[in-house]
C-alpha cells in the first residue's frame, strides 16, 4: 500500500520565522488495521494532515511524516493513538481522530491510551460501548469518577460531562458496586410546578430529562433500560422529588445544575448516602433559572465547597468540546471577548 501526500509541500516563499522542520517515520506491525486506520480515501491522513499542517506519505506499513517539528511529533503521537484504539477494538472515525488531534499536546497521549505499564487503561465499559478519554479534560473527570465522592463538572455544552458521568454509573451498577442509578434535573422551564402539563408524572417530566435518557440508551440495550426503570435500578426525576431522601448504595446524577437555587443545591447534596458517589453537572453561564437576578446554586456550591476532601471540581472549557467540530466553533463565538 502506498500513499502520497494530499497535497504538495509549498516550500518557495517561507517566512524568516518558520518553525524547524523535521521528518519522521513510524512503521507498525500490524499492517492489517491499516486500512481502518488511514479512513476511507485517506480521509483520517487528510484529516490529520489539514489540522496539522504537516504532510503524510505511506508505503506498505510504514509512514512518513513531515512538516513543523511540534506538528510531526503530534501526528506522530495521533497516528500511534489511533492504532492502539484499533487494537483495542475501537473505531477511528473523524471524531475520534480530532479527538487525538486534541488530546495530542499532552506528552502522555500514548500512556493515556495504553495505561503503560503498569496502570490499567482509562477507559469505562459499558453493555453497549467501551469509553475512552476525548480531550485531556475528560481524562481528569474520568479519574475523578472512579476516586471521588462527589464531583462537579462544569464546562460549555458538548463536553462530556454528563454523557461520562451516565457512562460511569451504568457501569458501576452493572459490576454491582452500587444498586440504584438515579438521574435528576431541575424543570426550571416550568417553575417546578409540573401540574399544569399534560399527562401523567412521567410524561410531564419527560421532556426535561430526555438528554439523560439519550445517555442511558447510547450505553445499555433498550430493553435493560426498560427493565430497570421498571424495577427502580434506575430512576428518573426532578430535583424537587429529592426532597427528604438518604440516597444509600446509589450513583446519583445532577444534571443543568445552574438553574438550581442555593436552597435546593443544599437539599440536593445532603440526600448523599452511605456507597454513594455523587456528579453535579452544568454550565455556570448558561443559567436559566426564573426571576433572572436568582443566584444559582452551582456556583454558590462550588464557592463553599472547594477544598473539601472528597469533593473534586472539573473544569471544562470550549477547547474541550467533542461534538462536531462546529459545536465548538459556535461556543467560542458566543464566549468570546465580544459575548
Amino acid at each position: 500500500m502506498s500513499r502520497k501526500p494530499a497535497r504538495a509541500a509549498t516550500l518557495a516563499h517561507r517566512p524568516a520565522a518558520e518553525p524547524r522542520r523535521a521528518r519522521a517515520e513510524i512503521e507498525f506491525e500490524e499492517p492489517g488495521v491499516l486500512g481502518a486506520l488511514f479512513g476511507q480515501f485517506d480521509a483520517n491522513l487528510v484529516q490529520i494532515e489539514n489540522r496539522l499542517g504537516v504532510f503524510i506519505g505511506a508505503r506498505g506499513n510504514r509512514i512518513q511524516i513531515e512538516g513543523p517539528e511540534d506538528a510531526v511529533a503530534r501526528a506522530r503521537e495521533v497516528l500511534r493513538g489511533a492504532h492502539q484504539r484499533l487494537l483495542s477494538g475501537l473505531e477511528v472515525d473523524a471524531g475520534a481522530v480530532e479527538s487525538l488531534i486534541a488530546m495530542s499536546s499532552e506528552p502522555t497521549l500514548e500512556g493515556i491510551i495504553t495505561g503503560g505499564q503498569d496502570a490499567p487503561p482509562i477507559m469505562i465499559r459499558t453493555r453497549r460501548k467501551t469509553i475512552v478519554p476525548r480531550s485531556a479534560t475528560q481524562i481528569e473527570y474520568m479519574r475523578a469518577l472512579a476516586r471521588d465522592d462527589v464531583i462537579f463538572a462544569l464546562g460549555p455544552a458538548g463536553t462530556g460531562k454528563t454523557y461520562l458521568a451516565v457512562a460511569q454509573a451504568v457501569s458501576q451498577l452493572i459490576t454491582g458496586s452500587v444498586q440504584r442509578l438515579i438521574l435528576s434535573r431541575p424543570a426550571v422551564e416550568a417553575g417546578e410546578r409540573l401540574g399544569f402539563l399534560p399527562g401523567d408524572m412521567k410524561e410531564k417530566v419527560d421532556p426535561y430529562l430526555r438528554p439523560l435518557y439519550d445517555a442511558l440508551y447510547d450505553c445499555m440495550p433498550p430493553e435493560q433500560v426498560e427493565r430497570r426503570l421498571a424495577s427502580g435500578e434506575i430512576e428518573i426525576a426532578p430535583i424537587a422529588f429529592m426532597r427528604g431522601r438518604t440516597l444509600a448504595d446509589s450513583f446519583i446524577i445532577l444534571d443543568e445544575a445552574q438553574n438550581t437555587t442555593p436552597a435546593q443545591m443544599k437539599m440536593f447534596l445532603t440526600r448523599f448516602g452511605q456507597n454513594s458517589r455523587m456528579v453535579v453537572c452544568g454550565d455556570p453561564r448558561q443559567v436559566d433559572i426564573p426571576g433572572g437576578d436568582a443566584q444559582s446554586g452551582l456556583a454558590d456550591a462550588v464557592r463553599r465547597l472547594e477544598g473539601v476532601e472528597g469533593i473534586a471540581t472539573i473544569h471544562f472549557s470550549r477547547a474541550d468540546v467533542v461534538r462536531h467540530p462546529i459545536v465548538g466553533r459556535i461556543v467560542e463565538a458566543y464566549e468570546g471577548p465580544d459575548a
